[in-house]
């Protein structure tokens, strides 16, 4: 045996334990409640949207790597070989490793409110981390109540994406509001799409996600109906005259959110096969929620 081929799957095991892919998932909020800030202001700040945008993922980090030092507490990742817990065997060092991107992140947000001489973006983002916390973090640990795609939709939608809004102009906008609807479906989604191939480990762990609730099969019916919410609501708004009607051109994403709801039609009750829907989710949000925002830009 090669040392490629001793090294390489070690390689895939932190790859898949980092998720450089999902980090998408803390950039759009703040992507378009600035692309809609500019396009109502025709006003910019490249330093607040930079420092936001940074915070944000190592906020992201903070709240992956906590949750694989929270399952770890409940043997929900005991098969889970990509966990950062089960990598190290560390997990203290884990632990204070999401703390210090956390303090980071929040640092960053602390600068923005420094400069603006306003707290409120600090505060709407302290509200967003409490509710990361409440998702796996005892003794809320709601995530295995079910709930975590409500705590989802109000942190990456309404919460992130007015927080962004707000850094670049200090106001408030129905304009913006409406758009983190869409974003926050849309990375509600990849959340979703999570569930479906862990389904046996969390029954044994006593997590109540959704797809353990509704089964694999109902739960493949609702993502269509999930995921195809998306369009028809990027439509009403350009026809109530909320958006640009370039924002369809999130449309766009439209064969990636065919095939998600494809392959996990086909696949749901195949934990190996199924496993990689969240990635194609992360393109549904990804392209939707890119192409979304340039809308207001164009």
């Amino acid at each position: 045996m090669t040392t490629k081929q001793i090294l390489y799957p070690n390689t895939k095991l932190w790859m898949a334990a980092i998720k450089p892919p999902m980090y998408s998932v803390a950039i759009m909020p703040i992507w378009v409640g600035t692309a809609v800030a500019f396009a109502e202001t025709k006003m910019f700040n490249s330093t607040v949207f930079s420092t936001f945008v940074a915070a944000a993922i190592l906020i992201l980090a903070w709240e992956n790597i906590s949750n694989d030092v929270f399952d770890s507490e409940t043997g929900i990742d005991q098969n889970k070989h990509h966990s950062l817990v089960n990598l190290t065997g560390d997990k203290l060092l884990v632990f204070w490793l999401g703390n210090l991107c956390l303090g980071l992140g929040l640092l960053g947000i602390l600068a923005i409110a420094f400069w603006q001489q306003d707290l409120t973006v600090i505060g709407i983002i302290v509200l967003c981390c409490g509710l990361g916390y409440m998702y796996q973090g005892p003794p809320f640990r709601l995530g295995y109540q079910g709930l975590g795609e409500i705590l989802c939709f109000f942190a990456f939608g309404p919460l992130a994406v007015e927080a962004a809004y707000y850094s670049q102009t200090q106001t408030w906008s129905i304009t913006s509001l409406a758009a983190s609807v869409i974003v926050g479906i849309a990375t509600t989604l990849v959340l979703f799409c999570s569930h479906f191939h862990q389904v046996k480990d969390d029954i044994a762990a006593g997590k109540r996600s959704p797809i353990v609730r509704l089964g694999t099969q109902k739960g493949a019916q609702l993502l269509v109906w999930f995921t195809g919410s998306i369009y028809p609501l990027t439509l009403l708004f350009v026809l109530w005259g909320i958006s640009p009607i370039w924002t369809l051109l999130s449309w766009v994403s439209l064969p990636f959110a065919f095939k998600l709801c494809r392959h996990v039609q086909e696949n749901h009750n195949q934990p190996d096969k199924v496993s990689n829907c969240k990635f194609i989710a992360v393109a549904v949000h990804f392209w939707a929620c890119l192409l979304f925002g340039l809308g207001f830009i164009v």
